[in-house]
């Protein structure tokens, strides 16, 4: 029987957290009379985390799961989570107790009556430091919301819901989880929405993440733009390109053919700019487009770059 909710949660070195988490999902659900499935995808964890699992699953059948051989990283996890997912629903939550399951139903709820396509979480109220995670956050955030027009306050909360048929659309790869928001867009599902969410303090370990997500986080939104509207046509955009500046180069040629003619053997043209910018604009006209051209070879030709090595699945087919 298809279950109303999947909740897939990625995760890395996170044992400690692990029994908690999963009793309160349980809870919830079960006082909702919710038919669920939890969904733990270990990241090549070095701690105890899967033996954690592994107990978990023989004391809750609704606990499923998959080991990675080792750490591929959050967008990977949430790739083979969102393909397991059979729910109506899927929800997303990270495996620190930083996220209430206790939101479980409200989102549930934005999806199934209100009719989001997704509905992100917004912890509007922080625990983190706030110089070296709050601020860069919102002039993070705030850069996110000019560039994709999606007008969300935290759109890397780990705290989400989708209709199902959202993460079957989507391809989450890289480090585009920080984006899916963005990939959910793009894919033709407009209506998100957004919940202002509990933030609770981290109970167990330390973050896994630093500065460096900030200017990864920029540059993968480029490259989400980019590929969102050239990626199955790249040629429109390089092909473009070239075909302006060979033109561009090609007038100042003729432009320079005709002042030759008119004034005569007179004409230095050899003393003219743009008898050495013309050549070299050419030259990049054309080398765009041969880029355009090779792109599309690539594009059309591109094995699957979904493929992670995985050691052991727990209630789940290969």
């Amino acid at each position: 029987m298809q279950p109303d909710i999947s909740v897939v949660i990625p995760l890395y070195n996170e044992e400690e957290s692990l029994p908690e988490l999963v009793a309160w999902i349980d809870r919830v659900c079960n006082e909702h009379n919710y038919t669920h499935e939890v969904i733990m995808i270990d990241d090549g964890s070095k701690d105890n985390s899967w033996e954690v699992i592994k107990n978990l699953s023989a004391q809750y059948p609704t606990v499923k799961a998959i080991k990675f051989q080792r750490n591929y990283g959050k967008s990977p996890a949430l790739y083979e989570g969102f393909k397991a997912a059979a729910g109506n629903v899927v929800i997303t939550m990270d495996a620190d107790l930083q996220d209430s399951p206790d939101e479980i139903p409200e989102l549930y709820q934005m999806i199934i009556k209100d009719g989001y396509d997704l509905v992100s979480g917004w912890k509007k109220v922080r625990y983190d430091n706030a110089i070296t995670k709050n601020l860069p956050s919102k002039l993070y955030n705030g850069v996110n919301r000019w560039i994709s027009g999606i007008k969300l306050h935290d759109m890397n909360c780990g705290l989400k819901a989708y209709k199902r048929k959202v993460i079957k659309s989507i391809e989450v790869y890289g480090e585009m989880h920080r984006f899916i928001p963005v990939l959910a867009k793009h894919a033709g599902f407009h209506k998100i929405g957004e919940k202002v969410v509990v933030h609770r303090a981290r109970k167990y370990g330390v973050s896994k993440f630093g500065w460096e997500r900030f200017i990864n986080g920029f540059l993968d939104l480029l490259s989400i733009q980019f590929v969102s509207r050239f990626g199955k046509k790249p040629m429109h955009l390089f092909g473009a390109l070239g075909a302006f500046a060979f033109l561009v180069g090609f007038i100042v040629v003729l432009w320079l053919a005709v002042e030759r003619f008119i004034e005569g053997a007179s004409f230095g043209i050899t003393h003219k700019v743009g008898f050495y910018l013309a050549p070299p604009i050419m030259i990049i006209g054309l080398m765009f487009f041969l880029t355009g051209f090779l792109a599309e070879l690539i594009v059309r030709n591109a094995a699957d770059r979904n493929t992670y090595l995985t050691e052991e699945r727990i209630g789940l087919g290969k």
